[in-house]
């Protein structure tokens, strides 16, 4: 990869996002790469669904647990494979490409190529940086331009290699995706067995089953009666969560800062969160008066808390009014109870309070009542709370790396792409010297995380910018 070069000759392009361009490259029209496919008619095809992340595939495999549409399926649009799809999304994550055959939303514009050849290379251009940021040049309609003008970009130019040229660029891309896949994939299991050996060191403590003070178990131990704890010291006992933490009804205060709740870094200032994730949050500017309060070391439970915990609050501010608001009373360490909300055997004993489990919305006050807490001396609380600190902070940071590893390698693949469809990076020899190999199966765990983490910027960037409070 070190040792790509750019073309030996270029000429310039006359479009802003491409620059200049090989000078063996064309530039044409949109429309006279691409058809529009408007079949409809099928009723008995699969549905699909258009993702950001996976392309085009059915339904059940993207959402699975939601209602399908069983009327006017005949007005549905036929997708082929190798199809693209312009979505709602689309000028987010750029135009998706179509892995299935099957119906989509009457809405969406499906595309086919004219030339056959051409179906790798356009897949790949369409979801590089360049492209995808030139889309918003094409969008209409309120909130951030939430459908792109066809009419218009069917005029825009786009570049088209050489036949050869073409297929040494998707041989080459597609040979250091599946690399990097493949290191993600590793990445991933570290990190997960990590989070595993850090969720084994807590729920020993939190429940018990060790002294952090001698490294061994309690001398006597007795029944909780609660099956997410298990047995408990005989010195502890167990109480109702009502007693521990009482809800927080206060309205949003002057001077409050507007905080999103997230699973990774807990309750946080919103621009504090558009810095770590590198997302933009649109700041609400009206009806702040019923968003809720919150003081630091409060707990939120919120719309992914039954995925995650309940999130810890780190500063003093206001939150959405749909959220649950937890205010600690004077028996709780607070550090003790953000790692035991964090623990799995919490998180799966408040999931089991819930009549049905969809981003969470369920989750309330009552449901938080329903799952008893151990109820440990206050002592015995800041001795564990430290102890976990201390055993937990070391896997934090090797988890923090491996994230950023994974962050880093994600950059340098979309730099990369960009660079080689736009031509300023010449792959023309490096994919004659790419040694033959089988075609890996798709990683589909790797797909899902990417997904997974995707739906979770987007939630949290969304759901403090419905603007309902």
């Amino acid at each position: 990869m070190t040792a790509l070069r750019p073309y030996p000759k270029y000429k310039p392009s006359g479009v802003p996002w491409l620059g200049d361009v090989p000078g063996t490259w064309e530039l044409r029209r949109t429309k006279t790469i691409l058809w529009e496919r408007c079949e409809k008619g099928h009723p008995e095809e699969p549905l699909l669904a258009a993702t950001q992340t996976k392309g085009v595939v059915r339904k059940e495999q993207y959402e699975t647990g939601t209602v399908v549409a069983q009327k006017d399926l005949h007005l549905l649009k036929l997708v082929r494979i190798g199809d693209f799809v312009i979505s709602l999304r689309s000028f987010q994550g750029g135009i998706e490409y179509a892995r299935e055959r099957g119906i989509i939303s009457p809405a969406y514009t499906v595309l086919y190529p004219r030339e056959p050849d051409t179906h790798g290379y356009l897949s790949w251009l369409f979801k590089s940086k360049p492209y995808v940021d030139n889309l918003t040049l094409y969008v209409t309609g309120i909130r951030e331009g939430q459908n792109i003008d066809y009419e218009k970009l069917w005029r825009s130019e786009l570049p088209l290699p050489p036949s050869g040229e073409r297929a040494n660029i998707v041989r080459y891309l597609d040979h250091v995706d599946r690399r990097i896949r493949k290191y993600i994939r590793a990445k991933q299991k570290l990190i997960a067995l990590l989070n595993e050996q850090k969720q084994a060191i807590i729920h020993r403590a939190i429940t018990g089953q060790i002294d952090v003070r001698t490294g061994k178990p309690y001398p006597k131990y007795k029944p909780s009666g609660v099956p997410w704890l298990g047995e408990i010291p005989d010195s502890w006992a167990v109480i109702a969560g009502r007693r521990l933490f009482t809800c927080r009804k206060d309205t949003a205060l002057p001077g409050d800062e507007q905080l999103a709740a997230t699973q990774a870094y807990g309750v946080i200032p919103q621009k504090e969160f558009e810095r770590r994730v590198g997302r933009r949050v649109v700041q609400i500017t009206h009806h702040l008066e019923k968003r809720r309060h919150v003081e630091p070391d409060d707990f939120v439970i919120s719309m992914r808390s039954f995925q995650g915990g309940l999130e810890r609050a780190w500063t003093r501010g206001c939150i959405r009014s749909s959220y649950v608001v937890l205010r600690p009373s004077t028996k709780v360490h607070v550090g003790f109870f953000a790692h035991l909300f964090k623990s799995y055997g919490y998180i799966h004993a408040l999931q089991a309070t819930a009549n049905f489990i969809r981003d969470g919305q369920d989750l309330n006050f009552g449901n938080f009542c329903l799952v008893d807490l151990p109820d440990v001396p206050m002592q015995e609380q800041e001795t564990i709370a430290t102890f976990l600190d201390d055993a937990t902070r070391g896997i934090d940071v090797a988890v923090a790396r491996a994230r950023k590893e994974i962050e880093l390698i994600r950059e340098y693949r979309t730099r990369l792409v960009a660079d080689v469809v736009t031509g300023k990076l010449d792959v023309r020899e490096a994919a004659a010297n790419l040694p033959e190999e089988l075609e890996e199966v798709e990683e589909a765990e790797v797909e899902a995380q990417e997904e997974l983490e995707g739906a979770a910027e987007e939630a949290a960037e969304s759901e403090d910018a419905e603007g309902q409070g």
